[in-house]
């Protein structure tokens, strides 16, 4: 389960980002619940804008983001991108302290971060793969949802007992210190030890990542499923705040309900890291568990049996998201691996803005169990998307030894531009082609043995 760890620098990498993560979910704990209850009156609909702000940007640069991943030396790239984040987090704590935030500088500063995260969370994606070669590539990208998940448990809960003790300024503040855990790791990284990738030819290729894609009806399908949970079932920030409200909690109480979801979250991703291969099917059955337990989270009628329902969500959630992330890592080729991967994040974070605002006007409208039952409803659309491809695709199929039993054949060849590694294996394996001599004399790689020995 935790193989990958045994390599010094994905140690020191898994290390800096836990740091870093932990501050991260504190800070999006205590932005949303400040815009919810002090730059607002509990107003769910300024908060999907603000989500909307903060994630809509990978969407929109998505064609330039993976292309200065595929492009630049990402390691350089994300010790720039971390800086920035820290020095906006810096700027909002002060204006918090201060006194002097307005709901229009919030969303100001939920599009720096936005932006600057636009260019972070593919490089950060695929740096994975340049830390860990392509056999720990699978365990490394599941115990970095690991980390991310098991920071998820921490970062709500400290976030909200710090917003009731010293207030919500003071937690950006908090989240600024962390980073420097992320820079001192890029730093300490041997480079030596990095695996070599390959280079992007040019800006002309901007497109190849769409081109890539758009040959792969496996990806498409991937993306479409995580595109429906990420637009209208990963709005937690909304329905656990408005939940919170609705129950009589404080801050204190929404903070909980974040680590309760982080506790599924953080045994999904560690079930994830024991999988030897990230397969499609275990997402399309998360994505129809994450539907049910959503529709039975909103149905509860305390704030305990909620709790405990988060938990189940969690799990589903992040067993689909860190499967899919796999697949898409796994299979891809490496030349436009940070270009598809800027897709899928583009997917996965600009659904927000697409599905934030909806679920904050329906929370507002009709309660917010009417947005998590939103959510669940797009969960099973997601699960029906992927087996109606699975049936039409032509992967499943009778088992010949059992009458009444299907199997999913996940084996279907996918084609790459170019090998991940070439081996002395590769190459006397793979045939290469050799012109024949002008006067019609075979090449001497074509004559047999006989032949071969005749003067």
């Amino acid at each position: 389960m935790f193989r990958s760890l045994r390599l010094y620098n994905f140690r020191i990498w898994f290390l800096g980002a836990l740091v870093s993560n932990i501050g991260g979910w504190m800070q999006a704990t205590a932005q949303d619940w400040v815009v919810l209850t002090q730059l607002t009156d509990n107003d769910a609909t300024a908060m999907g804008i603000t989500m909307a702000l903060q994630f809509g940007p990978p969407l929109l640069l998505v064609g330039i983001t993976g292309w200065v991943a595929d492009r630049f030396d990402r390691r350089r790239l994300l010790m720039i991108t971390q800086t920035v984040l820290m020095t906006l987090a810096v700027a909002v704590g002060v204006l918090l302290l201060s006194g002097v935030m307005t709901l229009p500088m919030m969303f100001c500063f939920a599009l720096g971060f936005g932006i600057t995260n636009a260019f972070d969370a593919p490089a950060r994606q695929a740096f994975v793969t340049d830390v860990v070669a392509r056999d720990y590539a699978a365990n490394a990208v599941a115990l970095n949802a690991a980390g991310f998940n098991g920071a998820r448990l921490f970062g709500p809960a400290v976030a909200g007992f710090l917003i009731v003790l010293v207030g919500t300024g003071w937690v950006f503040i908090a989240n600024a210190a962390t980073f420097l855990a992320m820079l001192v790791a890029l730093a300490l990284i041997r480079r030596h030890e990095l695996i070599p990738r390959l280079r992007a030819p040019g800006a002309a290729r901007l497109a190849d990542g769409f081109r890539y894609v758009a040959r792969r009806p496996d990806l498409i399908v991937t993306f479409v499923i995580v595109f429906l949970i990420g637009a209208f079932g990963m709005n937690f920030p909304i329905f656990a705040s408005t939940m919170a409200v609705e129950f009589g909690q404080g801050a204190d109480g929404y903070g909980v309900l974040s680590s309760i979801l982080a506790i599924g979250s953080l045994a999904g991703a560690l079930l994830s890291a024991r999988r030897d291969k990230a397969r499609m099917r275990v997402a399309m059955m998360a994505a129809g568990g994450f539907g049910v337990f959503s529709i039975l989270s909103a149905m509860m009628p305390t704030y305990p049996l909620y709790a405990a329902a988060l938990v189940f969500v969690g799990f589903m959630t992040v067993t689909l998201l860190t499967t899919a992330n796999g697949y898409v890592q796994t299979t891809t080729d490496p030349a436009v691996r940070g270009r598809v991967l800027a897709l899928y994040m583009a997917v996965l974070m600009g659904a927000t803005p697409v599905g934030a605002p909806i679920a904050g006007w329906v929370a507002d409208t009709w309660g917010p169990r009417s947005a998590i039952v939103l959510g669940g409803v797009a969960g099973l659309a997601a699960c029906a998307v992927g087996v109606t491809w699975l049936l039409v695709s032509g992967r499943v199929r009778r088992d010949t030894a059992r009458r009444f039993r299907l199997t999913i054949d996940e084996t279907t060849p996918v084609a790459v531009i170019a090998p991940e590694e070439f081996s002395d294996e590769v190459m006397s394996t793979t045939p290469i082609r050799i012109p024949e001599r002008r006067r019609g004399r075979p090449a001497p790689s074509a004559r047999t043995p006989a032949e071969r020995t005749t003067p």
